[in-house]
Formats: C-alpha cells, structure tokens, sequence
C-alpha cells in the first residue's frame, strides 16, 4: 500500500512492475541480473484516484503517461533491485502528490500607467535611434 496522503493510498493490486536488465557501467554483473524496474500505474482506471486528482494527472504534459492513461516510470539510478523499486514508488508518491494542490486561478491586471509611459517612451528613443541611422548612411 503507497500512502499518498491521508486521503489517499494506492493498493498494491494497482501496481504493475517489470523488472529488466539495467545499462550502464557494472560489468559482467549488469548482464546476468535485472536491476532496473518499470512501474506502470494505470492512472484511467484507478479506483484509488479521486476524480479531480485523475483529471490533473491526466491534463500534465508529462512524456511518461501513455495515450492510454497508463504512468509508466522507470528506475535504474542504483545497483540494486530494492532501491530501484523503492526509488520508483517514490517518484510516483511526488508525481501525485504534486497535484494534490490545484492550481491558482490567473487574475488578469492591467498594465500601471508608469509602464504604459515606459514601454512609449523606449519605442520613442528606438525609432529616433533607427531614425539616425538613415541619415548617417549614404550610398557613395
């Protein structure tokens, strides 16, 4: 069981994880175990998952949600199976946990009226600067 928050937990039955062989440096070692993991979490189809905590997971532009709804992240930071594994789940945890909070609403301003005086009065000076330079100029 992954506790997400007091609210929320992911059962175990929820997890899919694949284990495979890890690149990287280690030797003779990298090619005889599977220390990487693949943890897919099918985020569509999550009993678990509150409505509106679906829909922003769903709405982030991550690359590692399929087109079927399903987060897959994979772990090969460490040596070791266990690590990875408790590496992936965390990672998870942080990915829902960081829509937990909905996003503030945008408030629309208006520009001051110093800034509209501002942004005019450096339009004014790079015109008169092109404006000189036409003048310098002459085609002899």
């Amino acid at each position: 069981m992954l506790i997400v928050s007091h609210s929320i937990s992911v059962p175990e039955s929820e997890l899919v994880e694949r284990f495979l062989r890890a690149d990287g440096p280690g030797g003779q070692h990298v090619n005889r175990t599977e220390s990487a993991v693949e943890l897919r979490f099918d985020v569509v189809h999550s009993p678990s998952l509150p409505e509106a905590i679906r829909e922003r997971l769903l709405a982030r532009r991550d690359r590692r949600l399929t087109g079927d709804g399903v987060l897959v992240i994979q772990g090969r930071r460490f040596r070791d199976q266990g690590r990875n594994r408790d590496d992936v789940r965390e990672r998870l945890v942080e990915i829902i946990r960081d829509v937990l909070v909905p996003p503030k609403k945008r408030l629309a301003t208006k520009p001051t009226r110093a800034s509209k005086e501002r942004r005019l009065v450096g339009k004014q000076q790079r015109g008169k600067t092109k404006q000189n330079r036409s003048r310098q100029w002459s085609p002899e």
